[in-house]
């Protein structure tokens, strides 16, 4: 029997631990692009090729609307946006902490370069006690995603 025990992750964006998540999924990678393609030919023939853009990661990260890391955050988006030839672009990790049952941890690591912002950050109001509106959602892709298991 194989179990998995996740928590105390951590999200870094240019070297600063971030604390002050929200709610639900606070942090989700994707990978958009396939990182090979096949194509058979006559005979079956194959061509094969590695893709490079198949390591360009977009990453989502929720925290409290107007907690010190929106603060933070927004200051960066506000530096690309307002000079984007002098921004230096972002660098971040994603990790995961998963245990087996028996007190022994892996740690599943994703590092991240080459970021920018992908979008403003949304806002809305809402009378029905929508959780939505206090945090604040961006939007990232950097060129490059690596996954380690340690």
């Amino acid at each position: 029997m194989t179990f998995a025990l996740t928590g105390k992750d951590t999200i870094i964006i240019n070297d600063v631990p971030l604390a002050d998540l929200g709610t639900g999924d606070v942090c989700t990678l994707s990978f958009p692009d396939n990182i090979s393609d096949m194509e058979v030919g006559k005979n079956g023939n194959a061509i094969m090729t590695y893709n490079p853009k198949g390591k360009n990661t977009e990453v989502e990260i929720k925290v409290l609307a107007g907690s010190n890391d929106d603060k933070k955050l927004n200051s960066l988006y506000l530096g690309m946006v307002n000079d984007f030839p002098t921004f230096k672009t972002l660098t971040g990790s994603f990790s995961k902490r998963i245990g087996d049952g028996s007190g022994n941890v892996s740690t599943i690591n994703y590092s991240l370069a080459g970021g920018i912002f992908l979008k403003s950050i949304d806002a809305k109001e809402n009378v029905d006690g929508d959780k939505e509106q206090a945090q604040a959602i961006y939007k990232f892709k950097f060129t490059n995603g690596e996954r380690t298991i340690a």
